[in-house]
């Protein structure tokens, strides 16, 4: 059984902790266009992720794949997965500055909140500039998550807004720390992954002890709307990472791709890995239970 009750923070550890994480912002800090080779090419003889992370690997189609064909759908897949960053760091921005509208701007708690949207502005920008040069073009989502995205960012209160958070930023860190050390990746990919592992890390700790704070101080009824409104997100967020129309450009019908892929044991250990760590963070909290812990399970992040 999850544990509903988490210890409650002092009020001055927010302060201290927002104290560090600007002194971290301070030190590391970089500026994509400056500190990545956007001019360089990019190598097809190379992965962008390593092959057993993509979503039809192991599967009939995989072997049906030239090694071209696979090493052209691991940049696609980058890309895709890239757009869905875009897409949720654009609604966490906007739900950052309304979180800091309601408090108090001379506090070094919301001045960390207007520096992690600096931050989110270059990474949206770094996001947009390797998904064109991975080949890729940005595709709008579908109607239901495109809507969804737009009521969230309009009603998320505090646990919300970060727990929203803390899923897609961990998803992307465990995938993103994976490939900087790994020489058979795109350097391109690499650098990104690097700047946004180092920026990402603040975000992650603003986002876990914010949602700890929060999520004690809220009633049994507003938890039980929030774990519902949670894995909803979370659903349309892990199942929309790789668009269909990636295989299309690879030669494979999409609709049967989508349809191995979801199914592919290979692909739901890889969304469970990546999301182990915040799934321990909120199911530990209470966070992921009933209906919308249903939610979880059906997108592929509690495992089999």
């Amino acid at each position: 059984m999850t544990a509903e009750v988490v210890a409650k923070p002092k009020l001055t550890d927010r302060e201290d902790i927002a104290k560090r994480l600007l002194r971290g912002s301070a030190k590391a800090s970089y500026d994509p266009l400056v500190e990545i080779d956007w001019d360089a090419p990019v190598d097809p003889d190379m992965w962008a992720i390593r092959p057993e992370r993509i979503s039809l690997y192991g599967t009939h189609l995989w072997d049906r794949l030239t090694e071209e064909q696979r090493k052209e759908l691991s940049r696609l897949e980058v890309a895709s997965v890239a757009t869905i960053g875009i897409w949720f760091e654009t609604i966490l921005m906007q739900m950052l500055v309304r979180h800091a509208y309601h408090n108090d701007p001379t506090s070094l708690h919301v001045q960390y909140a207007y520096t992690e949207v600096a931050d989110e502005c270059r990474h949206t920008v770094m996001f947009a500039k390797m998904v064109k040069k991975l080949g890729w073009e940005a595709h709008r989502l579908d109607p239901v998550a495109y809507h969804l995205g737009r009521v969230f960012k309009a009603i998320a209160h505090g646990p919300l807004i970060f727990a929203g958070a803390l899923f897609v930023e961990e998803v992307l860190d465990q995938l993103q720390r994976e490939a900087v050390p790994d020489e058979q990746i795109l350097p391109l990919v690499r650098s990104v992954a690097r700047i946004h592992v180092t920026e990402e890390a603040r975000h992650m700790r603003y986002a876990r002890e914010e949602f700890q704070r929060d999520w004690v101080e809220r009633g049994a009824l507003n938890r039980a709307y929030s774990r519902i409104v949670l894995g909803l997100v979370t659903y349309y967020s892990a199942t929309r990472l790789i668009n269909p129309k990636v295989y299309a450009q690879v030669g494979l019908d999409p609709k049967e791709a989508y349809r191995v892929a979801r199914r592919n044991p290979h692909w739901i250990e890889t969304k469970t890995w990546a999301a182990r760590k915040v799934v321990g963070t909120l199911d530990t909290a209470g966070a992921i239970t009933g209906l919308g812990r249903y939610f979880w399970r059906k997108a592929g992040l509690l495992g089999r």
